[in-house]
């Protein structure tokens, strides 16, 4: 293409990315400035789309990892027809065009960013949904030159160069400066090479603002096998400006209406030029979904791990539809995610140990059309939180187990055990939190979690326990269920995972007592269904001995308790409380004081 009509374009956005950002009273106009050209050169030439559909599957997608770069993302959607709002409008209230963008409200973002970082791994996911599905579209990553600090970037690269991704880009703005101060590396691209060619990345270096060699470098890309690439842009923050150029200071900060209109006088004019974008390839991709998987076959008392049964799901599923797929953190013959390795190869992505990227992938999968699921340790899963909090902002369906949770785990101490994880995902924007018992409540629940959307968190143990549902028995998202009962209960007792084999234990000894007790397996966390539980537990003369193998902030029994307030019901909270050790599940699980024992103490106490 000419190259004075992209240098247009890039005009076109940068007074346009001014204007926004003035009007806005906020917002980081020089970022914006420093990739002009790239993106001038990726949305008129380089890239095929269908403008009046973001979701066509054969779109080339496209990631803003420097998501505070937004302005110029809409300006430049705002030009090619795929968006026709107000660009003034830019971070008011109801305006498609937020601070950082989010698909609830653009959709042309697949994922939100903004969060520096993630969009690599975002990528990778959607570059191997391309291999997946046999599909010709190519992934462009826009990364600033600050974010390459980061350690998820480098998981990522390292992932796609193991997966011979040679249909992801990433162009790393390199405008030497950062928020504060200049980059760690500065302008030093030899640099920046030596890293990601290390990685196994093909790296080309080019001038950023010459839309010539940008044009070069993205042919180049094209001819580039078994290796993912990445062009490493010098740029200038603040570009085309003479009083913001490569000027420290001016990070976030629109201009004052006449620093406005100064810099629209060293910005030309231009008009935007007339272009038919590249429509893309129409790829044919038959999805195979053989109706309802095949049903669990479990035996009552047969004892089975949850996170065994995790994996036994995962192949059901994926033996009846091809869009399950799985990620794992290098420990599935843990998680039982090796299950579908073994049986399903091509379903299953190893993240190795980088739990970041593993989420990044996941999320990149979910987006382009996989039922994703990722697992790990659900004490790693707290490194990951970042992750999954922009996933949950990208309104996601995908679905992460955490196994090897609460002091149950025994004897690997207490680095290996989950203790925070149900606090960390009730806490996120419609989530929904699973915590199964028994093999079956396990299958029916990942069977659930891939037919429901949003972020799902399963919860497994690692102890074997006893089957105590039959394979029939329904499961629903916000459910609980009640296991022992009459019409002479004292107390309800609500445990659920390892507790609740527990609270069956002390309902035994109970008995014994004769004292009646009511039993709830809480396998829904979240979200609570308060009325019809405050029901259940005011049929025991509204007495409640909550017990849960998690610490008491933000877990079980402050969930339930939340829910109480004026009820009338007297509660008793059972948790971990005491800083976890060594040991074997049985002796850790009375240190703590959320066993059987325990919860028998704890019952007698709250009747009194």
């Amino acid at each position: 293409m000419f190259a004075n009509t992209l240098n247009d374009v890039a005009s076109v956005l940068r007074r346009d990315v001014l204007k926004m950002t003035t009007a806005a009273g906020s917002g980081h106009p020089t970022t914006c400035l420093s990739c002009a050209e790239i993106i001038s050169v990726l949305f008129f030439s380089e890239m095929s789309y269908d403008v009046k559909n973001p979701f066509n599957p054969d779109n080339d997608e496209f990631v803003l990892s420097k998501g505070h770069a937004a302005p110029i993302l809409y300006s430049a959607l705002f030009h090619a027809g795929a968006v026709n709002d107000d660009l003034l409008s830019l971070r008011k209230f109801g305006s498609p065009f937020e601070g950082h963008p989010v698909p609830k409200s653009f959709p042309w973002a697949k994922v939100a960013t903004g969060s520096l970082g993630q969009g690599a791994a975002v990528g990778v996911g959607m570059a191997l949904a391309a291999k997946l599905q046999h599909r010709n579209y190519r992934t462009y990553v826009l990364m600033g030159d600050s974010e390459s600090s980061e350690g998820s970037v480098y998981e990522a690269v390292s992932l796609a160069a193991h997966y011979k991704l040679d249909n992801l880009c990433v162009i790393v703005d390199v405008n030497r400066l950062g928020q504060s101060k200049e980059t760690m590396l500065g302008h030093d691209l030899i640099a920046y090479a030596s890293r990601f060619s290390a990685l196994g990345a093909e790296v080309v270096s080019v001038n950023g603002h010459d839309v010539v060699a940008l044009e070069k470098a993205f042919q180049k890309v094209r001819t580039v096998k078994e290796r993912p690439i990445i062009i490493l842009a010098k740029t200038y923050k603040g570009r085309g400006v003479s009083f913001l150029e490569d000027k420290e200071g001016w990070h976030g900060k629109p201009l004052n209406h006449e620093q406005l209109m100064q810099a629209l006088k060293e910005i030309p004019d231009a008009k935007m030029p007339v272009f038919t974008i590249k429509h893309p390839l129409k790829i044919n991709v038959k999805h195979l979904q053989n109706g309802e998987p095949e049903p669990a076959s479990y035996k009552i008392n047969d004892m089975v791990a949850t996170r065994e049964a995790y994996g036994n799901a995962l192949v059901r599923l994926a033996k009846a539809d091809d869009s399950i797929i799985a990620a794992d953190a290098e420990v599935s013959n843990s998680t039982f995610s090796e299950k579908l390795a073994k049986a399903k190869p091509e379903r299953y992505i190893e993240a190795y140990i980088a739990e970041q990227a593993m989420l990044g992938i996941a999320l990149g999968l979910s987006v382009k059309g996989f039922t994703a699921f990722a697992s790990t340790f659900a004490a790693f899963l707290s490194r990951a939180h970042d992750q999954i909090r922009m996933a949950a902002l990208s309104s996601a369906s995908l679905t992460i187990c955490g196994s090897h949770v609460g002091v149950s785990i025994g004897e690997d101490g207490a680095s290996q055990m989950g203790l925070e994880d149900i606090s960390m995902f009730r806490a996120l924007p419609g989530s929904i939190v699973f915590y199964p018992s028994d093999a079956v409540s396990t299958e029916k629940i990942v069977e659930l979690a891939a037919k429901t959307k949003g972020i799902k968190y399963i919860r497994t143990s690692r102890p074997k326990t006893p089957v105590i549902y039959g394979n029939k028995e329904k499961f629903v998202v916000g459910g609980f269920k009640v296991i022992r009962e009459s019409r002479k209960d004292r107390v309800a007792i609500i445990g659920a995972g390892v507790t609740l084999h527990e609270a069956l234990k002390a309902y035994d000894a109970l008995q014994k007592e004769k004292i009646n007790a009511r039993i709830i397996d809480l396998y829904c966390v979240k979200p609570l269904n308060a009325k019809k539980l405050i029901e259940e537990i005011k049929k025991s003369s509204s007495k409640a001995v909550i017990v849960e193998d998690h610490y008491p902030e933000g877990g079980i029994g402050e969930a339930i308790s939340n829910e109480l307030n004026n009820s009338g019901i007297r509660i008793s909270c059972l948790a971990v409380k005491k800083m976890p050790c060594s040991g074997k599940p049985d002796e850790l699980m009375k240190y703590e004081e959320i066993n059987a024992e325990a919860i028998v103490k704890a019952a007698k106490d709250v009747i009194k």
